[in-house]
């Protein structure tokens, strides 16, 4: 008949037999606008809810930090002067040193040494801290000195970040932190195995850099303190 379709064929804009009506297209969904005031109030909020902790953690952590540091202080004072029997907190004022603490002076602002002394009441010499850029980081240590020989008592690492194995050999080699006892300033680096004369230090193989690091500390130390160490020592002689 004219006009129908052929069998078998579907009529224009009909779909084909068993394939059902045309697939809907999936909807668009929108992103949600978010206000830039939201985003900067959330990323504020936890910034300073970050920063609360960290001073809350702070604040509970530092008693025990501090004493543990004061503890480890009086450990290398007792080292460096040789187990005296009791030692005096003296603080450098107006370049001269003084037990008394300065009304309103927080004493943290303040340079101070650690003035020794044997059962007998003798003065047994004087701790001194001393720090200088090292290889890796500051290295931080003390050393005790008398100043009536003008000699070492000791020397002690406190605070060191070198290589270890090698730059650590300043705090840990005990051929190395031995030398310092008796050694007169100002110090002088040699070889390992050359030193003979009383300033004279071995360096450490590989870490050179480290070991004469304590030495310039002590020297520079020395050089600053001498004049206030050797004018409180003459004073408390007579």
């Amino acid at each position: 008949m004219s006009g129908a379709p052929p069998s078998g064929t579907s009529a224009p804009g009909t779909p084909p037999p068993g394939t059902g009506a045309p697939a809907a297209a999936p909807p668009v969904l929108e992103e949600p606008h978010v206000p830039a005031w939201r985003l900067f109030s959330t990323l504020g909020a936890g910034g300073a809810l970050a920063g609360l902790l960290l001073v809350f953690v702070f604040q509970l952590t530092q008693p025990a930090i501090q004493a543990h540091k004061e503890l480890m202080l009086q450990q290398a004072v007792n080292e460096v002067l040789g187990a005296p029997e009791r030692y005096d907190t003296l603080y450098l004022v107006d370049g001269a040193l003084t037990p008394e603490l300065p009304d309103g002076v927080d004493e943290r602002t303040l340079d101070r040494v650690y003035h020794g002394f044997a059962a007998d009441g003798v003065p047994v010499g004087f701790a001194i801290s001393a720090s200088r850029p090292g290889f890796q980081d500051v290295i931080r240590l003390i050393f005790g000195y008398d100043a009536a020989t003008g000699r070492l008592l000791g020397m002690r690492v406190l605070e060191s970040k070198e290589t270890p194995g090698l730059g650590d050999k300043i705090e840990k080699d005990a051929a190395f932190t031995g030398q310092f006892a008796g050694c007169e300033p100002p110090l002088v680096g040699v070889k390992g195995g050359a030193g003979s004369a009383p300033n004279e230090i071995d360096t450490i193989t590989g870490a050179t850099i480290s070991s004469v690091t304590v030495l310039r500390a002590i020297n520079d130390a020395v050089a600053h303190w001498r004049p206030a160490l050797d004018a409180y020592a003459r004073e408390h002689a007579r």
